[in-house]
């Protein structure tokens, strides 16, 4: 693992306790940062934790929830003095179904998860950071949210979502010392494959020419560049790992 220097930073990572959230906290961890972890499962939370060690930290919080993202954002605040890093990794894949058969329960649903509560967290993170001068906020799209997925309406279009957050809050902090970017992966076999029909999971291999998944290590290997100091002159940016499928 090639090493960022985090030490001395703090950061907080949603959905952290599994999955690609994990990976990016293990690896801001490796690098010396302190993590906050916020995710609904107070358990499988307790069990990380319990795994990484003392560096890590973390809050049993529903990031849909806008009163519970602010009290753990002044939380956080308090228990690490102050706030580096924000990845907004928390998110579902939603149901697989024709847009037509599409319940609309569920399509809220999945923008809540996956949208809203992005813009949750940047709007309760965000001001520290312009207080304190410096920032990075990273936040996890999805290759889905530049080309669509069939079947997958509702991810596809929370990802675009995500992927115009950055940009609107990349454009609004440029000059605050606070940069803005998201990662647009391919599919990584991870816990949300559970929530997928195995035909949208051939259709999402057959569309990367590398003929593999991303795995979660590779996307926190480009997660903690963007949260690093390193990434000086990017905002607002969309940031590929797709294994070749990206076409613009």
């Amino acid at each position: 693992m090639n090493q960022l220097d985090f030490k001395g930073r703090t950061a907080i990572v949603t959905g952290g306790a599994q999955g690609i959230g994990l990976a990016i906290t293990q690896r801001l961890i490796a690098s010396g940062a302190t993590v906050r972890i916020w995710d609904r499962d107070d358990r499988l939370l307790a069990k990380s934790i319990a795994a990484i060690g003392s560096q890590a930290s973390g809050d049993a919080l529903d990031v849909t929830d806008p009163a519970a993202v602010e009290r753990g954002a002044k939380t956080a605040l308090e228990a690490l003095g102050r706030i580096d890093v924000l990845v907004n990794n928390a998110g579902i894949a939603g149901l697989n179904k024709p847009t037509v058969d599409y319940p609309i329960d569920e399509w809220e649903r999945v923008l809540r998860i996956n949208l809203t509560s992005q813009f949750l967290c940047c709007r309760a993170v965000a001001p520290q950071m312009v207080k304190a001068g410096y920032g990075r906020i990273v936040n996890i799209a999805s290759i889905a949210g530049k080309e669509g997925n069939p079947n997958a309406v509702a991810y596809s279009a929370s990802k675009a979502g995500v992927i115009a957050l950055t940009k609107s809050l990349g454009k609004e902090l440029a000059q605050s010392g606070v940069l803005v970017n998201c990662v647009t992966p391919a599919a990584a076999k991870t816990a949300i494959f559970d929530q997928m029909t195995e035909t949208h999971i051939n259709f999402m291999l057959s569309k990367i020419p590398m003929g593999r998944f991303v795995t979660v290590d590779e996307i926190a290997s480009l997660v903690c560049w963007l949260a690093s100091t390193d990434c000086a002159f990017s905002t607002g940016g969309v940031f590929d790992i797709s294994g070749g499928r990206a076409t613009y």
